[in-house]
């Protein structure tokens, strides 16, 4: 989907079509071409309501045992295992690849932060994965660690380095440090069980996190989520651009979300992801290319999603 279709029947004009060449806010054109298709998929239409039905059911009677006994039951190694053999074997291989890229750019956002910071010293992530088989090593748990390091790390910086806003944007803003994306997932091939859009696989998915891991630990995986307003609103601080912030619906940190709506709002994180990583792709570009427009010009100006 890289052309617009033409002609096309002007009194019937497709809804698809129409949120793919719609431009007000920048993805990157493969991804999104990705997310359109999976919007569309039988399972998402047909069978994602029902699953939402069995995977909070489930979920609320791990919480409650949990809470119940005298200890803890986790095992990391065989989440992420599980979490692998689900995702080869029952999920489309579109979403597969956005969840693989979603990490890696996580890992963009935060060191890209780290390099603009009070103190480009932080511990960086390394988590870039390319393969569904890479998530193995408990990627999806060192994903919300690293944030939370990030977080507190960053928030010990500013006391440090009061002063550290001006020095940044009087030396100006570091691109350097954003690596491109090598995602090796193949969506040419799939097996036959593989039907399952991201949000249906998510909510099945957290019936997994929840049973493998402490019952503090799935909390702080579904709070980090709400964390996506302060990361917007560090970046305004940086580039002093406010206008897009009313994208982020993941707000509010201090009033707490319920687990059961956890699916739905990890599939908005990562698309506020998307949108902040192609925000970088974008200015990037233009300080390459020396041509420094005005930040939101250049912002509004990406008409090739």
């Amino acid at each position: 989907m890289t052309d617009m279709p033409h002609p096309r029947n002007r009194q019937d004009p497709n809804y698809w079509d129409a949120l793919y060449f719609d431009a007000a806010i920048p993805v990157d054109p493969t991804a999104k071409a990705y997310m359109i298709k999976d919007l569309q998929s039988w399972s998402r239409n047909y069978l994602l309501m029902p699953i939402k039905v069995v995977a909070n059911v489930s979920m609320a009677a791990i919480m409650t045992v949990k809470r119940l006994l005298p200890w803890q039951f986790r095992s990391y190694r065989l989440m992420h295992g599980l979490a692998v053999w689900f995702l080869k074997t029952f999920t489309t291989p579109e979403a597969c690849h956005l969840i693989v890229r979603h990490l890696a750019i996580g890992s963009n956002i935060v060191n890209f932060l780290i390099d603009n910071g009070p103190d480009p010293a932080i511990s960086r992530s390394s988590l870039y994965p390319r393969t569904v088989e890479d998530l193995g090593a408990n990627a999806f748990l060192e994903h919300d660690i690293n944030l939370y390091n990030f977080v507190l790390d960053y928030h010990q910086a500013q006391q440090r380095c009061p002063h550290w806003l001006e020095e940044v944007q009087s030396r100006g803003i570091d691109y350097s440090g954003l690596r491109p994306l090598e995602i090796d997932v193949d969506v040419t091939q799939r097996g036959w069980l593989q039907v399952l859009d991201m949000e249906s696989a998510l909510e099945l998915f957290k019936i997994c996190y929840s049973l493998f891991v402490t019952s503090d630990e799935f909390q702080r995986a579904v709070l980090s989520l709400q964390f996506d307003e302060s990361f917007a609103l560090y970046f305004s601080q940086l580039t002093g651009d406010y206008r897009w912030n009313h994208t982020v619906t993941n707000r509010h940190p201090l009033a707490p979300n319920s687990p059961f709506d956890a699916a739905h709002n990890l599939l908005l994180h990562g698309l506020l992801s998307e949108y902040l990583h192609r925000y970088l792709e974008l200015q990037a570009a233009a300080q390459t290319a020396a041509i420094a427009p005005p930040l939101n010009r250049q912002y509004a100006q990406d008409s090739t999603p």
